[in-house]
């Protein structure tokens, strides 16, 4: 599988990673979550891309982590089997996309996943990390859960936002000019699908 090619799993970790294929498989024929065209490559273009947050940061157990606008579950179903002592809460403001989401982390068994229908902005709780996959310009989702970064540190690096991003990205990044930090995913995986993909790091 892709995914022990870059990462050490355990058998467990395996079986889930493996059960992806047919749980969104089966539920993207019921609610499209994922484009038709892209569910064949589901482990590059979703599983090893939500991953790529791993490279840039191990997180430590007891991290708490939101993902807003997960969609299906990108990325943080795949986080949440890399890191199974981590709490993570699924946001968002679609009701289907959440059921997907709820319904393949309970058929892995992830008990460290919470998915929630609302906006984010109605949303209080405090978090080490934001995650989140090109949902939204940096500006505004930085704007929107400033609120959620908690202040206390456990991690190498500073609590804040860690996002999934794509293309020519000048213009959403020039607000923090120096203090974010842009890593090309290509650095870490080897596939062309890559190329003009990054990893955006920016400490609350």
């Amino acid at each position: 599988m892709l995914i022990k090619d870059y990462f050490t799993l355990t058998p467990h970790q395996e079986q889930q990673f493996a059960a992806l294929d047919a749980l969104y498989r089966d539920w993207n024929s019921k609610i499209n979550v994922i484009s038709r065209k892209d569910i064949d490559a589901l482990y590059t273009h979703h599983v090893l891309h939500s991953l790529a947050i791993a490279r840039v940061l191990r997180f430590q157990p007891g991290t708490a982590i939101m993902d807003v606008g997960t969609g299906g579950g990108f990325p943080g179903i795949p986080l949440a089997i890399l890191f199974p002592e981590c709490e993570f809460l699924l946001v968002d403001s679609v009701k289907k996309k959440v059921l997907v989401a709820s319904e393949v982390a309970k058929a892995l068994g992830l008990n460290n996943v919470e998915c929630v229908w609302e906006r984010v902005e109605d949303e209080r709780r405090t978090f080490d990390f934001v995650v989140s996959r090109g949902v939204m310009p940096l500006p505004d989702l930085v704007k929107l859960t400033r609120k959620n970064i908690d202040r206390h540190q456990r991690n190498a690096m500073p609590n804040g936002w860690l996002v999934l991003k794509g293309g020519d990205l000048r213009d959403e990044t020039k607000p923090f000019r120096t203090l974010i930090e842009t890593t090309p995913i290509a650095d870490f995986f080897q596939d062309e699908w890559y190329r003009e993909k990054y990893v955006l790091y920016l400490p609350n």
